[in-house]
């Protein structure tokens, strides 16, 4: 399999990850989304490539996965989440094979812990990626990173000769797939676009249109920069007019969220929420 995978806090391992990234010609990162195509991925990138997928990837893959690859595992206040659901063997089975590299428990919050080797069964490589230190100051408060956006962000600054690669990272909401709260999706697409579009990301899909292009090309008196703040303008206008839809909404709704938290209210807690008050109370001690 290779040489073992890193570990330690982004900035300290750094070399290390840049050893271990730089073997590859491309790195495509998968998103669990439903643009993603496997067997397209497949025949577009070549032999020395690096497909990395994420936590739950039987929601993307129907069949095991022999290409070269790794599996990034999403640590929580609780550690990495497919250790505390016990859904490693369910993970593991659709991308183990003799080209898998193991799994990189990222986190990229500080509240975050990572899981011990031990604690993964010790079936595979295990190497900590931690992240956390270069989205603080860059990300924006209150809320934290995909793992998608950070290790996209944390290869780009690399400064590797590799192509990366971004498949399916169109943060769309769908029947099947539901975007949380805690990430801050507008900011994510807006930074992603911009590194596509300077040439330190790639697409796997059409390179998404600028939608402006056209504005400055037939009115050259107008700049960009005057382009951008009038757009600004109009989203911001849209959007209070949306939260004044949404505030009427959330009144009429009133009763049956009370009824809806009442309800939650009477569920025992989750293996997850009782890990985490452990890990935080042994935190406080």
């Amino acid at each position: 399999m290779g040489g073992a995978l890193p570990q330690g806090a982004a900035g300290e391992a750094s070399n290390a990850w840049r050893a271990f990234f730089a073997r590859y010609e491309t790195i495509v990162l998968v998103a669990n989304s439903d643009a993603v195509r496997i067997d397209e991925l497949r025949r577009a990138f070549g032999e020395r490539t690096l497909f990395v997928f994420f936590n739950k990837v039987y929601k993307v893959l129907a069949e095991p996965f022999d290409g070269e690859c790794v599996l990034v595992a999403r640590s929580s206040p609780a550690g990495a989440n497919i250790v505390y659901r016990r859904e490693v063997d369910d993970v593991l089975r659709l991308v183990r094979s003799p080209a898998f590299r193991g799994i990189v428990n990222l986190r990229a919050g500080t509240h975050e812990r990572f899981s011990s080797v031990e604690e993964f069964g010790g079936a595979t490589d295990i190497g900590h990626l931690d992240l956390a230190p270069t989205m603080a100051g860059f990300y924006p408060s209150g809320q934290v990173a995909t793992s998608g956006f950070a290790l996209a962000v944390f290869l780009a600054e690399l400064d590797l000769s590799s192509r990366i690669v971004l498949a399916g990272f169109t943060a769309r909401r769908s029947k099947r797939w539901k975007l949380f709260a805690d990430h801050d999706w507008t900011f994510e697409q807006i930074v992603q676009r911009l590194l596509l579009r300077g040439g330190r990301l790639h697409t796997a899909g059409p390179m998404p249109d600028d939608l402006f292009r056209n504005v400055t090309q037939r009115f050259p008196e107008l700049t960009s920069g005057d382009v951008a703040v009038v757009a600004g303008e109009v989203l911001a206008e849209r959007l209070d007019g949306a939260n004044s839809a949404i505030d009427d909404l959330l009144r009429t709704t009133r009763p049956q969220r009370r009824i809806g938290d009442w309800v939650r209210s009477l569920k025992p807690k989750t293996r997850k929420a009782k890990l985490a008050e452990r890990e935080t109370g042994k935190g406080r001690g």
